[in-house]
């Protein structure tokens, strides 16, 4: 088996225990179905952060996902063969994010609200970066660039409303939700600015593979210049994000504003910002050693058991703090994209108990996840190489 590269999976690791964070919040915090936490005339504060944080983790998942590609690819020596794999791979996690995924998050067997999420994005991004495995890491960083850098102008063309090509565009940018059969798709992660991100990561993929001491130098590099853009970006306040930013009743809501950057989809401020943060944990990940540090390796090596398996724990959590409550099966609704959470009535916990249940979710998932690896591991050529 080869070698897996540590500050990667390290870094995957951190954004997972940060994900829990965020659906832990999506299902059980009292406010999470009436309110958006980054509303900056209902949210408080701590809410916001809470929500801001948890922004790093699908452009961690997407962009890495890129970089292992390009890994997988000069290990192997096979582009026929990584191609294979690689379209494979996306087909099985499309699939999955609208079955296991998509259940686990809603507990709908119905499937009334079909999401295509981060997952779905990964997938499609892995199918086509299977067409472009033969070109250049510096070619491919230049289509992404043009991706990144344009992709937000696309609101700026004029089309016309119900045209042809406004119906095969918007989907490819922007969330859209079509209604079918007494269901709901949602283009929740539009294919284009995720795809850009995906192969921004496989464009930096020989960055992993220079060793020892490089990448660290050159991933602190790199973090100073994408913050550095994006404050430029941010206090020209004319491209770059949809929502631009402005005074609020006092200098913390002025910043909030300015931290207030677009993830559906994501803006190149939103980008920027990311995977500038991004890269200062590749940077601690290329120094980090001891025990500490193995707990996000572990769930760093197990991305996706993790991200299925503690979905349809945090609902176990949610079932029983609604039966807690007073609720009975009866009163829960699965079909209305609500997690199963009686509509109109109060329900949930604060956020100072959502902090509470976080570090439960992520502890709790740790042997699992340790369990997974060595299980993956002894049977390296079974169909869990897709997971």
């Amino acid at each position: 088996m080869q070698k897996r590269i540590f500050s990667i999976d390290f870094t995957r690791g951190i954004a997972m225990m940060i994900m829990a964070l965020d659906h832990t919040r999506d299902l059980l915090h009292v406010t999470s179905a009436t309110s958006s936490p980054t509303d900056l005339s209902t949210t408080t504060p701590l809410l916001f952060f809470t929500r801001w944080l948890t922004y790093l983790c699908a452009p961690i998942f997407v962009f890495l996902a890129g970089s292992s590609v390009y890994i997988a690819r000069e290990r192997k020596g096979d582009i026929a063969a990584s191609r294979k794999f690689l379209f494979k791979r996306g087909a099985f996690l499309v699939g999955l994010e609208f079955t296991i995924v998509s259940f686990g998050m809603f507990m709908d067997a119905g499937f009334h609200l079909l999401l295509f999420e981060v997952i779905a994005a990964i997938g499609t991004g892995l199918i086509i970066l299977s067409f472009l495995l033969p070109l250049k890491p510096q070619t491919i960083i230049v289509i992404a660039l043009v991706i990144l850098l344009l992709h937000d102008a696309v609101i700026y063309i004029p089309m016309k409303e119900g045209s042809m090509i406004m119906n095969v565009l918007s989907p490819l940018f922007s969330p859209m939700a079509f209604p079918f059969a007494g269901r709901v798709f949602v283009m929740g992660y539009p294919p284009v600015p995720w795809l850009g991100i995906i192969l921004l990561g496989f464009g930096a993929g020989p960055l992993f593979m220079i060793r020892p001491a490089m990448p660290r130098a050159r991933f602190g590099q790199l973090a100073i210049g994408c913050l550095v853009l994006f404050v430029i970006f941010r206090l020209l306040n004319v491209y770059g994000d949809p929502a631009p930013w402005a005074a609020g009743k006092n200098a913390l809501f002025t910043f909030l504003s300015f931290m207030n950057v677009t993830k559906y989809p994501p803006s190149l401020a939103f980008t920027l910002v990311t995977v500038g943060c991004m890269f200062i944990i590749l940077w601690i990940g290329e120094q980090a050693g001891g025990k500490w540090a193995e707990v996000p390796d572990t769930y760093g090596k197990a991305p996706l058991f993790y991200f299925i398996v503690h979905f349809y724990f945090i609902h176990l959590i949610l079932l029983a703090v609604l039966f807690l409550q007073g609720y009975h099966w009866s009163d829960l609704d699965f079909a209305g994209g609500g997690f199963g959470r009686p509509k109109g009535r109060p329900n949930g916990l604060p956020l100072w108990a959502v902090y509470l249940v976080w570090p439960c979710v992520v502890g709790l998932l740790y042997k699992p996840c340790r369990w997974f690896n060595r299980y993956r591991a002894a049977r390296a050529g079974s169909w869990l190489k897709y997971v």
